[in-house]
């Protein structure tokens, strides 16, 4: 079995398979991921996140987001902040819905945002949602992510948490050719104690987390 490509322990076994991929377990960190043999190309890749069809303007997508914008907010407080929005796709709208509640944003997008100046500093809260179950290298992006908070600062994802193997199998997320990493509650957990965070699970697919060290 491949080596985990989160946490690289070498302690991984055969999770689930079906006709269109195998899934690998990590057994330290959790994190369920597809055989890497099975990812996209990169061209494929950007024409699956074409059809995308994110819209500002669109207030089922703001309310969408606003499970974690509202939450995120609260924690926040009244001040203005610097915050970035990494992974946000073709329509950016939750950096929209934070500058309107008077933070200064800054977003990113490998394929939409490829602003890598973005990433060279640290912000008083980092957002990412529905962005870290398409990382191929989520080592490398993890810690991307928590280097660009600032110490007591907050980093916000949004991601669908995987379950038991039997939920795994029925799982609609797992079907998404993108989605490559799949985190649960263990897999933030232990992260969260390895890097020096606090976390807390907002509902079924909102993680706060906020950078004690």
């Amino acid at each position: 079995m491949s080596p985990c490509p989160l946490c690289h322990s070498q302690s991984t076994a055969l999770f689930f398979e079906d006709r269109r991929r195998q899934y690998v377990r990590c057994g330290e960190c959790a994190l369920i991921f597809a055989d890497p043999e099975s990812r996209l190309s990169s061209e494929e890749e950007k024409a699956h996140y074409d059809l995308h069809e994110n819209n500002p303007e669109d207030l089922g997508y703001r309310r969408f987001l606003a499970r974690l914008a509202e939450p995120l907010m609260e924690r926040l407080g009244a001040t203005s902040l610097d915050g970035l929005d990494f992974g946000c796709g073709p329509g950016p709208t939750l950096s929209l819905m934070l500058a309107e509640a008077g933070h200064k944003m800054a977003i990113y997008d490998p394929y939409f945002a490829n602003k890598p100046e973005v990433l060279d500093t640290q912000y008083d809260f980092v957002t990412c949602t529905e962005a870290i179950e398409h990382f191929y290298t989520p080592a490398k992006e993890w810690g991307q992510l928590v280097g660009m908070v600032k110490s007591g600062g907050w980093l916000g994802l949004m991601t669908k948490l995987a379950k038991d193997a039997d939920a795994f199998a029925q799982w609609h997320y797992k079907n998404d050719p993108t989605h490559v990493s799949f985190f649960s509650r263990e897999t933030f957990q232990y992260l969260a104690q390895r890097d020096g965070l606090d976390v807390e699970f907002v509902g079924n697919d909102v993680i706060l987390l906020r950078k004690t060290q």
